[in-house]
């Protein structure tokens, strides 16, 4: 069974037809999805799907890029959310540093503000981070994040990266990225890290994999991901989709 750790079936691009993506994913022996809110709206909806659907999980929490928008009352609604049963992540969090909506210094607050949270309740995060990686680690270390732990999203930095965040109880995520051709630092540090620290994700509608890059992506797609890290690491499809699968149950806290 293949987990998909990170997904938006709470975007509009799946408004007309997420009961046929969900089907699909199902046939494609895709047994968990963790949909990630991130504001007011798609959290809103990530936890209607969960209610909806027994594979659904959510993670909840606020994005970078709008990290100005967020209130000390939509704080409070995440750590509410939090004690749900089908709530496994605080997320997704970070720094974004591509987009300017949000000035540095409320990014890097809301950030700290999040991880203190996920400390309080007990959840892991779930970290953007675009051109901003110096920033993303020292904020996590300097908040102690290893007590929680949690999950690289969609990881494209370098090996040394990659060591500093497993030494701080952190996974490894990769998506479709990984499967590009011109790919070839994620391709890099799939093969030099313990599959201990590894999990797979889709992060649709966004970053298709290969060979359908260009068009939207859905959880379905997940095994091309398993597919291509099986082939870096000269592992069969079924050690990787078991692996990443059981890995992040233990993440998440998730026992069937």
């Amino acid at each position: 069974m293949l987990f998909d750790t990170h997904a938006h079936l709470n975007a509009t691009q799946f408004e007309e037809d997420v009961v046929e993506v969900i089907e699909r994913a199902k046939s494609e022996n895709v047994s968990h999805i963790v949909v990630v809110g991130f504001d007011r709206e798609t959290i809103t909806r990530a936890m209607e799907l969960t209610e909806q659907y027994d594979m659904i999980y959510a993670a909840v929490g606020w994005h970078p890029v709008d990290a100005i928008d967020m209130t000390d009352e939509d704080l409070d609604w995440i750590k509410q959310l939090a004690a749900h049963p089908k709530v496994v992540a605080i997320g997704e969090m970070g720094l974004d540093y591509y987009w300017d909506k949000s000035p540095k210094e409320i990014q890097q607050e809301v950030f700290r503000k999040q991880i203190r949270l996920a400390k309080e309740v007990k959840l892991p995060i779930i970290i953007h981070n675009r051109e901003a990686t110096e920033d993303v680690v020292k904020i996590l270390q300097e908040e102690n994040a290893s007590e929680v732990g949690g999950i690289m999203h969609c990881f494209t930095g370098s090996l040394e990266t990659a060591e500093q965040c497993m030494k701080m109880n952190f996974y490894l995520s990769f998506g479709g990225p990984v499967t590009f051709k011109n790919a070839k630092k994620p391709k890099e540090v799939v093969k030099e890290i313990p599959m201990d620290f590894l999990l797979i994700e889709t992060d649709c509608p966004y970053l298709t994999p290969h060979p359908f890059r260009g068009k939207r992506n859905e959880p379905s797609y997940v095994k091309y991901v398993a597919e291509q890290i099986a082939e870096l690491k000269g592992l069969t499809f079924e050690e990787v989709a078991k692996k990443t699968s059981d890995n992040a149950m233990k993440l998440f806290g998730i026992t069937r």
